[in-house]
Formats: structure tokens, sequence, C-alpha cells
């Protein structure tokens, strides 16, 4: 997905926050290159990697593309936790999740 606007909000809250280009694109497991590149519109980027810099940047990825805030911001805080999980940890963490959600029912 590529999006000039989306890059240039990325690099704004970047700046609000004072990282650096590096920091940012560490927080973010990409490289500052890759970074500078969706900043200034060259690259586009998966949903995976738009997921990763909003969290870094601890905004929704509705903001970082629309320039507004989703509705349900809880849900994209839950995706931002959640892929901080490897695949092993993912599979325990659902089932833990369905159990909950049998209590609850």
């Amino acid at each position: 997905m590529q999006n000039l606007e989306a890059g240039k909000r990325i690099k704004c809250l970047r700046e609000a926050r004072n990282y650096t280009r590096e920091a940012l694109a560490e927080k973010a497991d990409i490289s500052a290159k890759f970074l500078y590149e969706i900043e200034v519109g060259k690259k586009g980027f998966s949903a995976e990697t738009l997921s990763r810099i909003a969290n870094a940047l601890s905004v929704s990825c509705d903001f970082i593309m629309f320039g507004t805030d989703s509705p349900d911001k809880n849900f994209d805080n839950a995706v931002g936790v959640l892929n901080k999980f490897d695949s092993n940890q993912m599979e325990r963490i659902l089932n833990i999740l369905e159990m909950i959600y049998d209590l609850k029912n």
C-alpha cells in the first residue's frame, strides 16, 4: 500500500516524538532506508508494516492512513499487542481468549 499522505503523517509523528528515523525504524523493526522511502512516498508498505509503525508511534493505523482515529481504538491497540507474539505464543493466546470469552457467556 502506498500513500504519500500517510508517509507525511508518519514523518510528522516521528518528529513530534523527537525520534530519529533510525530510532523509529528500530522500534518498528524495519530499516531506516525503508522508513525514509515510506516517508517520502517512494515505497508502499504492507498492513503488517503499518501496524508496527503505528504501534511504535502509539497511534492507530487509521490515523496514519486517513488522519483520523478509528472508532474502535481498542481494536488497533489489541492488534498492536498481538503482533508482538510469535506464532507459537499466538496459538496459546488465542486459546486463552476463547476460554475467557466462554467464561463470559
